[in-house]
């Protein structure tokens, strides 16, 4: 006899838990040794909106707080605040980890964010994860900027308090509210040296140019400070050039890439490496076979135009490779590609393991360790090893030993 649509759904939820949801990495971690090394994740995600309420009581301006607090209470989809796009994110409602993930139990005295993150850290075998928004990423395309300035502070502060404070394997790099230069500066200000703060991110998909003179002082203090400055891709359907593709997975396979491939290419030709060698930039969820691309087509443009970029004193790749990249999502459909692309990139160094749980899309760190063509050194460098001495993370002196 067929059950009612109702009693499967109480089933999913009764039968709902990360630990397993992620069996076979257990199972991966476990075969594959990976406590013999550390593990980070530099991108991992959590939902802000499941706390948008803890959020909202951090908004300094009362009238704000008001009308977002009262804008969630009449649309409990997005909690009213929150810009919404288009898009097939949840792949049909095949991915129970969406629609689940507020009726798993995370009982205990901590937050139940550190408690979800650290379940899934604890699968996969990740020692620390950089942890990152989800709605919001979409909050540099708001159209007022002094809602994306107040919820990106309401959001630090929350972060910096009830999460980060309380779990040292948690940690952050804080949103910039990038579309205010001067809110920006006096975010580093603020929060620069909180603890588990480890760098600052700029959502990739808006319209300011990263060149703008107004942004210089937010650069310096951040090189003063040795933070890194991460760009983290997303994509905007809305965008001129993205409306005219008629499916997501077209919107999804370029415009994770393109908005973080016009900020590269403004901030090489306008010559920030130059003006501040010591600022590190890391590149976040854009994958990695566009910077081969990249690479090529500004060299060439560069020998032929060098003029108009004085500022370089070498090839653009030159400052590509000691840039910085995360792994996901990673195109492993030419193993020959690919390998020539960590090659270009000196992926031994500069490339860092991400996995973008809990996303449709997410990567193990079996994508990294089970590469044919990686040197055990390069393969626990990528895995830990080169975000640990970025952001200079402090684990057990267990696991530090083992850093390559």
């Amino acid at each position: 006899m067929e059950l009612p649509l109702s009693d499967y759904r109480k089933m999913a939820v009764a039968e709902f838990d990360t630990t397993k949801l992620l069996a076979h990495a257990a199972q991966q971690a476990k075969d594959r040794g990976y406590d013999r090394f550390p593990i980070v994740d530099v991108d991992s995600h959590h939902y802000e909106s499941e706390s948008m309420s803890e959020i909202l009581e951090y908004l300094d301006d009362p009238v704000l707080r008001q009308l977002m607090l009262s804008a969630g209470q009449a649309n409990a989809k997005n909690n009213g605040v929150l810009p919404t796009g288009v898009g097939y994110q949840d792949m049909g409602g095949r991915v129970t980890r969406y629609p689940l993930r507020k009726m798993e139990k995370a009982d205990g005295p901590q937050h139940r964010d550190i408690t979800l993150t650290k379940r899934w850290m604890d699968c996969m075998g990740v020692d620390i994860a950089i942890l990152f928004p989800t709605p919001m990423l979409q909050l540099g395309v708001h159209p007022q900027v002094e809602v994306e300035v107040a919820l990106a502070r309401a959001y630090n502060r929350w972060l910096c308090e009830k999460v980060l404070a309380k779990e040292p394997r948690l940690r952050s790099m804080l949103y910039l509210p990038f579309n205010d230069a001067e809110a920006s500066f006096r975010m580093v200000q603020e929060f620069g040296r909180h603890e588990g703060v480890c760098g600052f991110m700029v959502t990739a998909a808006r319209y300011r140019p990263v060149h703008h003179n107004s942004y210089m002082k937010t650069y310096a203090l951040l090189e003063d400070l040795g933070l890194p400055l991460g760009f983290h891709a997303a994509y905007n359907w809305n965008d001129q050039s993205m409306s005219m593709l008629n499916r997501f997975i077209s919107v999804h396979a370029l415009g994770f890439t393109v908005h973080n491939m016009i900020h590269m290419a403004n901030w090489i030709v306008n010559g920030l490496p130059e003006r501040f060698p010591k600022l590190k930039v890391v590149w976040i969820e854009s994958g990695l076979a566009w910077i081969p691309f990249m690479m090529q087509r500004f060299d060439n443009e560069y020998m032929m135009r060098s003029s108009e970029a004085p500022a370089l004193k070498r090839p653009p790749s030159d400052y590509m490779r000691e840039m910085f990249y995360t792994t996901q999502p990673m195109e492993m459909t030419d193993m020959g590609a690919l390998e020539t692309t960590m090659r270009m990139i000196n992926a031994e160094t500069q490339l860092m393991y991400s996995s973008d749980y809990p996303h449709w899309d997410f990567d193990l760190p079996s994508t990294i360790y089970d590469l044919p063509f990686l040197s055990e050194t390069a393969k626990r460098n990528i895995l830990g090893g080169n975000a640990i001495r970025l952001f200079n993370l402090k684990l057990p002196e267990k696991k530090l030993a083992q850093v390559a």
